[in-house]
């Protein structure tokens, strides 16, 4: 199979990336005392989340609102070990 047809999230799951949602909650600019909650995913590696990190990086270098705090969930969706040969068709109806 040529590497181009195959789904670039897919091959990362299989290289070992997870689903990874974090929520992010930051500090209005104009209004410290509240808080607003912005939602983050992308497929990363647990648990040094290399991905979530640039963006954090990112978040910190280029935007106005400071971060409070982050609340990472993490989910192995297709691991190598998963994958089987199954002999067979079945239908369900």
């Amino acid at each position: 199979m040529r590497q181009g047809l195959v789904d670039a999230d897919f091959r990362r799951q299989i290289e070992g990336y997870g689903l990874t949602t974090a929520n992010i909650l930051y500090r209005l600019p104009d209004h410290p005392g509240l808080l607003q909650s912005y939602l983050w995913q992308n497929y990363d590696l647990a648990p040094k989340f290399p991905e979530l990190e640039r963006f954090l990086d990112f978040w910190n270098r280029e935007l106005e609102g400071p971060i409070h705090s982050v609340e990472v969930a993490h989910s192995h969706l297709v691991r190598p070990g998963d994958w089987r040969h199954v002999n067979g068709l079945y239908r369900m109806q």
